[in-house]
């Protein structure tokens, strides 16, 4: 038989199969291709290429612990692929890994033999010591930044609070922002600020939210770092300033920038720092702000000097002064019962920098903040809740892993501007791929 008449068989066929289905915009021919692999992420071939020719993919597969002794088993590239094309599609439980279980075009890309089962995804990472699989992930983290730190650079410090639904390890009932009173863990995480990208998380209790938990994989990380490639700073919220964490930070030869705004700080607080008259700053810290700065000597071993800037916080006067939020009321008669009153973001500092380098110094922080909200939220550090505790620190450590190699190939492609990942990567991803095949060799369009 001809190829040609074998193509006009085959067409016939496919005409045969189509179903005509009524609809609002009139009526369609619907046919479906069972034989056919085709794949939601079509674009998701040139990630695939650019972790293959980095030796992202098989670095990563190669120095795994994972190993099974059945015959019957699943590969390494099964697990490992599944939980990165899970993580890619914006899942954040593996119970969605059954969304992409139709997709016959990226595994294959992958050298997968197929997408596995959300148990056997769930169970995996239980075949993995703790310390095995800390260090295994840990080391990728580090491959992944360690070529980008021969230039100046910073390290953000954070904690993200993440809320938890059921009765896990580890699960306490501690400080909860958006869910006052419900039990939650802590991610610890050290962020590459400007290019976003993370060298260490650590899911801690609930309980274990203050800067004392973050110290010890922070110096992990300063001890792991290329000796000639420290961070030139290190910034953190109000949680880091307190006197063995700055201390400990200045060792390692990073000095610290630690801000926060003290809503509760007493008026004997600050006028024991700045002088009786705090809210008459005299020095530009940028923005339209004032400030004042002070050394600390004498008063902590942690901290060298510190600055305080106040904002306007508008207070109803219903509220009573004994509540500590009152401090340093200024009576604005013009608005009559309402009340102006400043809160003070007090900057600790072993830099010796003038305030306006320092008020902008940390202000640049808040682009940290929005990486952080962009890897609990999109990326899954939300998500991803397993009972035992073990689990979602590999999980964390994953997710981290593959936002790193996401974000160096996005930026690659679009060295100028940042590209968000809510609105971005399904633009990046999306389309569809099918994977045909010619005198035996697979071709993709």
């Amino acid at each position: 038989m001809g190829e040609s008449k074998r193509k006009h068989l085959v067409s016939e066929g496919m005409l045969m199969s189509c179903a005509g289905v009524q609809t609002a915009g009139g009526r369609v021919q619907v046919r479906w291709e069972a034989d056919s692999a085709e794949t939601p992420m079509g674009h998701l071939a040139y990630f695939i290429e650019f972790l293959t020719l980095t030796g992202l993919w098989s670095g990563w597969q190669g120095r795994g612990p994972l190993s099974y002794t059945s015959p019957n088993a699943l590969g390494k590239a099964d697990v490992l692929g599944t939980g990165m094309l899970s993580i890619l599609s914006g899942h954040r439980s593996d119970s969605h890994v059954t969304t992409i279980r139709c997709d016959g075009v990226n595994p294959p890309l992958l050298g997968m033999g197929k997408v596995i089962g959300e148990d056997a995804l769930r169970r995996a990472p239980s075949a993995i010591s703790e310390d095995e699989g800390i260090g295994w992930l840990d080391g990728h983290l580090c491959d992944s930044t360690a070529p980008l730190l021969d230039v100046p650079w910073i390290l953000d410090i954070d904690t993200t609070i993440k809320p938890l639904y059921g009765k896990q390890e580890g699960a306490v009932v501690s400080y909860n922002p958006k869910k006052p009173g419900r039990s939650s863990y802590s991610d610890h995480s050290d962020l590459m600020a400007g290019l976003r990208l993370v060298l260490g998380v650590e899911v801690k209790a609930g309980g274990e939210h203050s800067g004392s938990h973050t110290l010890l994989g922070l110096l992990r990380i300063l001890e792991d770092l290329p000796a000639h490639h420290p961070p030139e700073r290190v910034r953190g919220d109000w949680a880091s300033a307190r006197t063995e964490f700055c201390a400990n930070s200045k060792r390692g030869r990073s000095p610290i920038c630690s801000s926060g705004v003290y809503r509760r700080t007493s008026s004997a607080t600050l006028s024991a720092c700045f002088g009786s008259r705090v809210g008459r700053m005299r020095a530009r810290a940028g923005k339209g702000s004032t400030a004042r700065s002070r050394s600390l000597a004498g008063r902590t071993s942690a901290a060298g000097s510190c600055c305080a800037a106040p904002r306007k916080a508008r207070y109803s006067s219903s509220r009573r002064a004994t509540d500590g939020l009152l401090g340093f009321i200024e009576a604005d008669r013009k608005n009559g019962k309402r009340i102006t009153g400043y809160e003070y973001a007090v900057r600790v500092t072993h830099l010796n920098h003038e305030i306006l380098s320092l008020g902008q110094l940390y202000r640049d922080r808040a682009d940290a903040e929005n990486a952080f909200d962009e890897l609990k939220n999109p990326w899954g550090w939300g998500g991803f809740t397993t009972h035992d505790r073990h689990r979602c620190q590999l999980s964390a450590r994953a997710v981290a892993l593959i936002y790193n190699g996401w974000s160096l190939f996005v930026r690659l492609a679009n060295p100028e501007a940042r590209l968000e990942a809510m609105t971005r990567r399904p633009w990046l991803m999306s389309s569809v791929g099918r994977a045909p095949s010619h005198a035996g060799k697979p071709r993709s369009h």
